[in-house]
């Protein structure tokens, strides 16, 4: 009985495989076009951050948020996951406006620097929109 169980279960599996998907997938950072923060922090407290972006097609999906931290500074991007399909539906400014919020907790006095992802430059160089955020006792 447990080898016609374990024959079932590899004949499931194999077969959830579907050979015919060959959709190919890649990762992209999107830029950030503004961002909702407080004005100040309070040592100790917790704040919601919120980025807004603009996915260009249907074929691209929030996959996380790129979170680097370094001392008081933090790095921020929005890493897309992209479909590698012929149809693709290309999308307006309204219809691809997309918005992503994470929480904050504040854990050192200073001042925090946010450091949102905005793109490229004409030389290839990463663009970034800063933020200096006091934190109060």
């Amino acid at each position: 009985m447990k080898k016609i169980v374990s024959l079932f279960a590899l004949l499931l599996i194999l077969n959830s495989c579907s050979p015919g998907d060959d959709t190919q997938y890649s990762y992209r950072l999107i830029p950030i076009e503004s961002i909702d923060i407080p004005a100040e922090f309070t040592l100790g407290e917790t704040y919601p951050i919120t980025v807004h972006y603009t996915v260009p097609t249907s074929c691209y999906h929030f996959s996380s948020l790129y979170y680097e931290k370094d001392l008081n500074v933090r790095t921020i991007a929005v890493e897309n996951v992209v479909e590698q399909r012929n149809n693709c539906q290309e999308l307006s400014t309204a219809d691809g406006a997309s918005t992503y919020t994470f929480n904050f907790y504040v854990t050192s006095n200073g001042t925090y620097i946010f450091k949102f992802y905005q793109g490229k430059d004409n030389q290839g160089n990463d663009i970034f929109l800063e933020y200096e955020v006091p934190v109060t006792n």
